[in-house]
């Protein structure tokens, strides 16, 4: 157990620290460079090296090893870089949000890609007519991306599991049901005949809720609608709901639709949902996520707005 007298000991550490000498030992981590550092700060090299050695001496090790022409930072100072470079990224983004308080500024949104190509941008001009202050920036990916320093606000995310430490505001719920071209339905009697299925190549999201989601879409689909899927059979997978779409609409097979990405092209006819009454329920679903202690009147009046329009699409 720690004494009274540990944490007199570091604070009194802590508080020897310079602020001149963090930032020159962040400038010369970043460059690499004491040189290219002492460039930056309008120092001279010297001065630099003479900041960071003061620097090492409080610490008690070492953040750089010195070479001839060039320095290269230790695992220490690998860490402390790292751990200053995420502090100084997430006062700015508190500076950043402190300024813009109001509706006005950016606000930078992250988005499972099939959600952001075939629901969320074709909505974006609703929201840029209510509120034409905020610039938008969308940013897509598979990954479950860490908020924290990436100058991230909102994320948009469709899975059965939430991710620890943020603030969730469910969205909506999301149906499975395989679709195709009326042409490739014609083609295979697809329309009412789901044991044609067998004759056909299968679409599918390989990463649908996680890695390697391989066929998950489509066995999960089957084991709730009672069909069977033969393991063996053709496939094509990508890395994206909306690509599968697409090469269902190019008559390559059937895919798994997802209802609220698809239902304008069934309406449209650019696609056929062969079975209506094998509709499943996901097991997962959309929903937003937030850093808790940045809920500002930009990121509320996006999640407002978005929330409508997942009751409007419900």
């Amino acid at each position: 157990m720690y004494t009274e007298e540990h944490y007199v000991s570091r604070n009194k550490l802590l508080s020897g620290y310079q602020l001149a000498k963090l930032h020159t030992f962040e400038a010369a981590a970043r460059h690499r460079s004491f040189a290219l550092a002492a460039g930056e700060l309008a120092l001279s090299p010297s001065a630099v090296s003479h900041r960071i050695s003061a620097l090492e001496e409080e610490l008690g090790f070492k953040l750089f090893q010195r070479f001839h022409r060039k320095v290269v930072l230790t695992a220490e100072g690998q860490r402390i870089f790292w751990a200053l470079k995420s502090s100084l990224e997430f006062i700015n983004q508190e500076i950043l949000e402190i300024k813009n308080q109001e509706l006005s500024g950016s606000l930078t949104v992250y988005s499972r890609p099939s959600i952001a190509q075939c629901w969320l941008v074709p909505r974006l001009a609703d929201f840029s007519r209510l509120h034409p202050q905020i610039d938008l920036n969308i940013m897509t990916g598979n990954e479950n991306i860490n908020l924290h320093g990436y100058g991230i606000d909102v994320t948009l995310y469709f899975d059965d599991k939430t991710p620890e430490r943020l603030a969730i505001h469910p969205l909506m719920d999301e149906y499975m049901v395989p679709v195709c071209s009326p042409e490739y339905a014609e083609q295979h009697q697809l329309l009412g005949n789901p044991d044609n299925l067998q004759h056909c190549r299968l679409l599918h999201d390989r990463q649908a809720w996680g890695h390697d989601s391989e066929t998950d879409e489509w066995q999960s689909w089957a084991r709730q609608s009672g069909i069977l899927i033969d393991g063996c059979q053709a496939n094509m997978g990508f890395d994206r709901s909306d690509l599968a779409i697409i090469a269902a609409m190019n008559h390559a097979g059937v895919a798994i639709g997802r209802k609220n990405l698809v239902s304008k092209r069934l309406a449209r006819n650019e696609l056929v949902a062969p079975f209506p009454d094998k509709e499943v329920r996901c097991e997962q679903r959309y929903y937003l996520a937030t850093l808790p202690n940045r809920q500002c009147p930009k990121i509320q009046a996006f999640i407002d707005w978005i929330s409508a329009q997942a009751q409007l699409a419900s």
